[in-house]
């Protein structure tokens, strides 16, 4: 199966209407209706937007919903690839001017939600809420024990490496084989260097505007979700913390969407 068979195969799940849309060069799949209140789907890296087939169209029941390939990584978005936070920023705006798109909640998941939350921090009048999916270099470093499993699939993408290593990572749980299979191929697909996350510093943590949501998974082999867990509520005692404790990283969202809907529904 090619990448843009598995893409298809995988957005048809959806089960709903969905409006491919283009942005000056950004895929956008949306669905819902144009009149409900707007979410903006930030995928993890290399995960590509229909990851949240099991997501967004239950959240397009009442809001509409915009599931955004990012530019530069696998997916249908084309254009020159954001090389620096600020660009990656710039980019973000104008996807969301091209959508009229005022004050989404943003929903961001691994690298996804480190772009949300550094993109809340500095536009705080351009996001609504905030939540943050098993977050990854926003408030913890990552384990150098998933660093090191991670790099041979880094270093020489391909389907196999990747499978091993989500394999790994999601622990034997029923992880969807079609959202497997997709996440393997995308590791062919050409792809430009993103903008490297970079932590934010607590001080503006601490001054984060927007309501914050932030769901751990229990089994993550990402960070400690502990010590995750004691930073967002140190710094930040108004945000909500719900655990997953079922969940890995790369299991979400998709594995456990009832549980993710419920805990964003509040």
């Amino acid at each position: 199966m090619s990448f843009d068979d598995a893409y298809d195969a995988l957005l048809s799940r959806w089960g709903v209407p969905v409006d491919q849309l283009s942005i000056n060069g950004t895929h956008v799949n949306a669905c819902g209706p144009l009149d409900g209140r707007p979410v903006v789907l930030l995928a993890g890296h290399g995960a590509t937007s229909p990851v949240w087939f099991a997501v967004a169209p239950r959240l397009a029941e009442h809001h509409r919903v915009y599931a955004i390939d990012l530019l530069g990584d696998a997916g249908r978005s084309t254009g020159r690839p954001p090389r620096s936070t600020n660009d990656l920023l710039t980019w973000l705006t104008a996807v969301l001017d091209g959508l009229e798109v005022d004050r989404p909640h943003l929903v961001g998941h691994s690298y996804g939600a480190w772009l949300a939350l550094t993109y809340a921090l500095a536009h705080p009048d351009r996001v609504d809420r905030l939540s943050l999916l098993d977050p990854t270099d926003c408030f913890t470093g990552l384990r150098p024990a998933y660093v090191a499993r991670a790099l041979p699939s880094l270093l020489r993408p391909s389907r196999r490496r990747t499978l091993s290593f989500l394999r790994w990572e999601t622990q034997d749980l029923p992880v969807d084989a079609q959202w497997l299979e997709l996440a393997a191929l995308a590791a062919e697909q050409p792809r430009s260097p993103v903008a490297r996350p970079r932590r934010p510093g607590d001080d503006a943590l601490r001054h984060l505007r927007p309501p914050l949501l932030v769901i751990t998974a229990g089994h993550t082999k990402t960070h400690n979700p502990e010590r995750l867990t004691r930073r967002v509520t140190t710094l930040i005692p108004t945000a909500t913390v719900v655990p997953i404790e079922a969940a890995t990283h790369h299991s979400l969202p998709a594995l456990h969407a009832a549980e993710v809907l419920k805990a964003l529904s509040h």
